[in-house]
């Protein structure tokens, strides 16, 4: 069931359900932190990097309506899909979150559909989004969301990372990261194949599979789905972070956000992913609707590649909305050390298997 379904009063699915009798919110809201003052320092590279990028996409969404062919408007789709999904269900909710386990071939899979992406290989955004969530909205936070919609979307890439950004990521642990072959294979070889799978090959395929321009194959299914990927990524920082409903936690600014779930397969359920950060679902659905990236994990469950898919019981949901929390107690995903050990000793673990 969507988090904003009309339903019984439970306190649990929705935000105007929550404000009920059974103080499921808490009626006096702290503020939110804001962030220090400081000069931003632009790293002018990025900046016109990232300006070119957009003003081709936008002439890449020309030429897709006018002139490239229907194939390389549904090659451009899949890779859009691919891709998404090595940053939702790899970078983010397999190795950030450790939400589920998987084994090597389906991280094998994940390595090459985040590399398509390209959003820095998947070590490294797994560490950046961990202290996102250990920190999140303060000037640890790499896309601090008090600093302005624009900032939280694509500005903190466009300058140089507050200091405390760099010293709370090297506190954390990312061991079982860096213990990753695969991880580990994809880091070393990164720029080498990150401009094969991203731009070479998408854009050769065209031309040579079904004779596409060069124009075409290089605006319309290498940069617009590139940045297509991009922009839908940062909604999650960004628009995520802004408007929507708080039925899990009033009192934190991460939102559940249909729009932003529809395009980023299922991460814009965002109130209920900082809550529970360890659900592998990364929200309270009953169904697939909108959260394409837990079909495709339950998919590889049931064929065995993917295991011990922690989510969260009813009892703890409810509870968590009864009491809402004070923000204080965040974490990065199971194992982090910080992790409730009454979250850790009921949790549900799907499909389990010995390592």
């Amino acid at each position: 069931m969507a988090p904003n379904a009309t339903v019984e009063a439970t306190g649990v699915l929705n935000e105007v359900d929550a404000e009920t009798i059974d103080g499921g919110l808490a009626k006096d809201v702290a503020p939110l932190k804001r962030a220090e003052k400081r000069k931003i320092k632009l790293v002018w590279r990025n900046v016109i990097a990232f300006g070119y990028l957009h003003l081709a996409a936008v002439y890449g969404a020309f030429l897709m309506l006018t002139s490239a062919r229907l194939y390389t408007i549904a090659f451009a789709f899949i890779l859009y899909v691919v891709s998404g999904l090595g940053i939702t269900a790899g970078a983010h909710r397999l190795w950030a979150h450790r939400s589920y386990k998987a084994k090597l071939p389906l991280r094998i899979i994940l390595a090459l559909f985040n590399t398509i992406a390209f959003q820095d290989c998947a070590l490294h955004w797994a560490r950046d989004h961990r202290v996102h969530h250990k920190y999140s909205e303060t000037d640890a936070d790499p896309h601090n969301a008090t600093r302005g919609f624009f900032f939280s979307h694509i500005g903190w890439l466009l300058c140089r990372k507050h200091p405390e950004v760099i010293a709370k990521g090297k506190q954390l642990d990312i061991s079982d990261l860096e213990s990753d072959p695969v991880l580990r294979f994809q880091r070393k070889h990164y720029m080498i194949l990150m401009p094969l799978a991203c731009f070479v090959l998408p854009t050769v395929a065209p031309v040579y599979f079904w004779n596409e321009t060069w124009t075409n194959a290089w605006f319309v299914a290498t940069l617009f789905r590139w940045t297509f990927i991009l922009n839908v990524t940062w909604l999650v920082n960004s628009a995520a972070h802004k408007w929507g409903d708080k039925p899990y936690d009033k009192t934190i600014s991460p939102s559940e956000n249909r729009t932003v779930a529809s395009f980023a397969f299922g991460e814009g359920w965002h109130n209920y992913h900082h809550v529970f950060p360890w659900d592998y679902k990364t929200a309270e659905l009953g169904n697939y609707r909108m959260n394409m990236t837990t079909a495709f994990i339950d998919f590889f469950a049931k064929i065995g590649w993917a295991y011990d898919l922690k989510t969260v019981s009813q009892e703890i949901v409810e509870k968590r909305v009864k009491r809402t929390g004070d923000g204080s107690h965040t974490t990065w995903g199971w194992g982090d050390k910080d992790q409730d050990q009454y979250e850790v000793k009921h949790a549900t673990i799907i499909n389990q298997k010995e390592d």
